[in-house]
């Protein structure tokens, strides 16, 4: 017989393995549309997304720099705050200049994301053992890390090429987050039963 605790352990799992594949599900048909919507208006998108970056880089960094001065912060990470504060919102003024600067910015931060989730993804995947669909894990992992690494060393001369790269990444990572999903929901739905 389970005890009370036990069910509600159990309940509370499945519930975060539902939002945890639903989750995924969501993540995977947006990066797909916004694949598509990429790959459909180069030009028009990367103008659009070089400010959208821009505004995102200013708003975060007031933030930070306002978590920098709240009293419930340790002192080691207001120092923090205030320094990653102050370069985004640099960042984000230096992406209004032009398009070019905002492009460039893009492809560095798009490469370090890529880069650091690729480590993430392949050291998690080879540090545990049980992990459902590992092998392609560090697959998607490895890819990702390439990739990042292509768009730091050569953040593409060709506005084109950026776009085309990063419109085919956003569909194939896209994809994965599905494949993820499903996968995720066979192994709840036989787990649970």
């Amino acid at each position: 017989m389970t005890s009370p605790t036990g069910q509600a352990q159990r309940s509370v799992l499945s519930a975060l393995g539902r939002s945890a594949w639903q989750g995924l599900l969501v993540a995977g048909i947006a990066a797909i549309a916004l694949g598509i919507f990429v790959l459909s208006w180069p030009g028009e998108t990367l103008l659009v997304v070089g400010v959208l970056f821009g505004i995102y880089l200013v708003v975060s960094g007031v933030f930070q720099l306002a978590t920098a001065f709240g009293s419930h912060v340790p002192s080691g990470m207001r120092t923090m705050h205030f320094i990653t504060g102050a370069l985004s919102v640099l960042l984000g003024l230096i992406c209004f200049r032009g398009a070019a600067e905002s492009l460039l910015l893009l492809a560095l931060w798009i490469g370090f994301g890529w880069l650091l989730r690729g480590i993430t993804l392949v050291a998690v995947a080879v540090s545990t053992e049980d992990l459902p669909a590992r092998g392609w894990q560090v697959f998607f992992g490895g890819i990702t890390v390439v990739a990042g690494i292509v768009l730091i060393v050569s953040p593409f001369g060709s506005l084109a090429a950026l776009t085309l790269v990063s419109g085919v990444w956003l569909i194939v990572l896209g994809v994965a987050e599905l494949v993820h999903a499903f996968r995720l929901k066979s192994l709840l739905a036989h787990g649970g039963s």
